[in-house]
């Protein structure tokens, strides 16, 4: 009789159904973490495959989403709003802009500051982001109850919490378990 030793296989199918990426031995300690990384990283390929049909690209639809909510509003309070940084923004505006979905135009409050407002073209493409936000989801979700993508989005948004907490307190992570 011969000995079976772990192979990748093997390892990724402990990871769960349809696991195709092994867990290292070195992630072992966060199996929560490294399912976490894999299923962001294959979440944002996917909306980047439906976006890219609509000429974006992700985040960018974030943006927009926001701008059809609220508004023309400075690039600072897009920054506040997506959790972002100053350099990302500026690229994803300039993108945007040159793409013609959104424009620039002085504050009327604020001699320094303008305003990123969404474009007539980015109002048409909105039923498009949409759709293929639906899209996403139905992918993401499929096989699940109504129960299931409740308690989902629940222990998604518990997580969250965790994350921010930590981040307001960065003694939180080390001593909470």
């Amino acid at each position: 009789m011969t000995e079976s030793t772990p192979t990748a296989g093997k390892d990724a199918a402990a990871g769960g159904p349809g696991v195709s990426v092994p867990v290292p031995a070195a992630a072992g300690g966060g199996p929560i973490s490294h399912a976490i990384f894999r299923l962001a990283r294959l979440h944002r390929m996917y909306a980047g495959q439906l976006l890219r049909r609509i000429g974006l690209h992700p985040g960018q639809e974030l943006v927009m989403m926001h701008l059809w909510e609220l508004g023309p509003q400075r690039q600072t309070d897009l920054v506040r709003l997506l959790d972002s940084d100053a350099a990302t923004m500026t690229r994803t505006v300039q993108r945007l802009e040159q793409a013609g979905f959104v424009r620039r135009r002085p504050s009327p409050t604020d001699k320094r500051a303008s305003l990123i407002e969404p474009t007539a073209a980015s109002h048409a493409l909105r039923r498009e982001v949409e759709q293929s936000w639906s899209q996403l989801e139905e992918l993401v979700a499929t096989g699940l109850t109504p129960d299931e993508r409740t308690e989902a989005l629940h222990t998604l948004e518990r997580l969250e919490h965790n994350l921010v907490q930590a981040a307001a307190d960065p003694g939180c992570a080390a001593t909470e378990g």
